[in-house]
């Protein structure tokens, strides 16, 4: 059974996941529009990079440490 910060990391992590997404829709949107905002486009995929670390670095501190 997992425990209250467990959970809400998984909890975090879902909702970071589905940011991330919304964020490459957004992002192939603007693309397609061909005349598409560089500033937002930029702005849109560093936030897009900054909740891909932050997705990884909870993946990690909930993946149990493994010594080989």
């Amino acid at each position: 059974m997992m425990d209250a910060d467990e959970l809400a990391l998984r909890a975090k992590l879902a909702e970071l996941a589905q940011e991330h997404r919304d964020l490459d829709a957004a992002i192939a949107a603007l693309t397609g529009q061909g005349g598409g905002d560089q500033i937002q486009l930029t702005r849109l995929k560093k936030r897009k990079l900054h909740l891909k670390d932050i997705i990884t670095r909870i993946e990690n501190s909930l993946l149990p440490d493994i010594i080989a």
